[in-house]
């Protein structure tokens, strides 16, 4: 039986910590227990993050349609019900692109969703 040498994995696991660490300040970028645990904490917020941008860029859009919702006489939620009780199925994030770069299309589309009483309009929003 031959014997077995760790040095040569062993770097090869440290080095990949380290390569991962770049850029980190002082011990945590250098020293192998604190790059460990950096970048341990640094993968779980990544993992975690992705999930909370998803979450913030809805948000972002929700707030955008209110806002364009708002310039034309209407609520989020009055906007929405009306795109849902006509049919138009565009989400939220392609209405916000449409609202901020393309105002006379989502003018039309406001118009469609709204006409014919498809919009329940009794309340009035202040401006």
């Amino acid at each position: 039986m031959a014997r077995v040498k760790w040095q040569v994995a062993s770097r090869h696991r440290r080095k990949r910590l380290i390569k991962k660490a770049k850029g980190y300040y002082g011990a945590r970028g250098r020293h192998i227990r604190r790059v460990k645990e950096t970048v341990m904490r640094a993968l779980a917020y990544a993992t975690r993050d992705r999930k909370v941008k998803k979450r913030e860029f809805r948000s972002l859009w929700i707030i955008r349609l209110n806002a364009a919702a708002r310039e034309r006489g209407l609520t989020y939620s009055q906007l929405i019900a009306a795109f849902r009780r006509s049919k138009i199925g565009l989400d939220r994030k392609q209405l916000s692109e449409l609202a901020l770069n393309d105002a006379p299309a989502f003018d039309r589309l406001v118009e469609l969703a709204t006409k014919n009483g498809a919009a329940k309009s009794s309340k009035k929003v202040a401006a």
